[in-house]
């Protein structure tokens, strides 16, 4: 085939594939042959649908675990979305402020999605059927979503996750292993009656504890605390993002597990145990750890009732 006979945008187009290909040593006539052979994408080959639909194994034959299955796996990619945008951002070069927010706002609007679809949860199963299979579940417990344990070590400062008593001490520490001992979910895995460690929070250090500990020193001078203070401290667009963000993540997203605990865990008089035994009445009220990312842009009128009411947000 003569060049005159070929598109002159296709010719250009070959001609960039082979300065591309010439870069690496590779030979383009060759990538070309297996272009040439290959089948064409299909959507459910590109996503691995089936894959994916086969990764719910319920472990009774109650319906409705197939709805709590899934809704966490939901969570778990949403947790990946944010945590590829956090990412992003850590490792830009010369950050701009439209780029820093851009990226803001995708996680913001992550967390919005779970926060809203939280009635999932609260509203998409039967109780019986759930007091029943999460018996099953023991000791499994969302207590052990590592990946949201990421999220909050990559957006603010070790010492801000702290136990709430604990975390005015350990401003004085900056090694990032002595605040990780204490930061303030692990106290929130302890058993209701005895006070020790949970079979839940033992399984989950074991696998995790070194990974929290690798990240918290990678993102120590980049996590987005830090890339607001170095970069854009006087930003209104940045500081609104970051307060919303903050209110979703450490207000909402834990007020929407509070409901879906007190409708399936609450019993008059007692209150039933969470899987695994974690403390929940302890752990997940906002107002008890009163966890921010970003405390500075939060008025002392606003930490003190933090988790207390529906405050404005942005």
């Amino acid at each position: 085939m003569s060049d005159h006979s070929v598109e002159p945008i296709l010719l250009e187009q070959l001609k960039k594939l082979q300065a591309k290909y010439d870069v690496m040593g590779q030979d383009l006539s060759s990538y070309l042959d297996g272009l040439l052979h290959s089948d064409y994408l299909t959507y459910w080959d590109y996503i691995h649908l089936d894959t994916l639909l086969s990764l719910q194994s319920p472990k009774t034959s109650l319906p409705d675990e197939k709805v709590f299955i899934l809704y966490h796996q939901i969570t778990e990619l949403y947790f990946q979305l944010v945590l590829l945008e956090i990412e992003q951002l850590a490792q830009h070069e010369n950050l701009e402020e439209k780029f820093f927010v851009d990226r803001l706002k995708r996680i913001v609007r992550y967390f919005q999605n779970l926060e809203n679809s939280f009635s999932i949860m609260v509203d998409g199963m039967e109780k019986e059927q759930f007091l029943k299979f999460r018996m099953a579940l023991l000791p499994a417990s969302g207590f052990q979503s590592a990946q949201y344990r990421l999220i909050e070590i990559c957006s603010t400062d070790m010492v801000n996750l702290v136990a709430m008593h604990e975390r005015e001490a350990m401003l004085e520490y900056s090694d990032i292993g002595q605040q990780l001992e204490k930061l303030y979910w692990r106290s929130g895995a302890t058993e209701l009656a005895s006070g020790k460690k949970t079979l839940t929070l033992r399984q989950f250090e074991e696998k995790y504890l070194r990974l929290f500990l690798e990240t918290g020193m990678k993102y120590r001078d980049r996590n987005l605390r830090k890339l607001y203070l170095n970069h854009f401290p006087n930003s209104p667009e940045v500081i609104s993002c970051l307060r919303e963000f903050d209110t979703l993540a450490n207000v909402l997203w834990p007020l929407a597990h509070m409901r879906s605990a007190g409708r399936y865990l609450q019993k008059d008089p007692e209150d039933i145990k969470a899987t695994g035994g974690t403390n929940w009445q302890k752990y997940l009220p906002p107002r008890f750890q009163k966890i921010m990312f970003f405390p500075e842009l939060w008025s002392e009128v606003e930490r003190a009732e933090w988790g207390k009411a529906a405050f404005v947000r942005g």
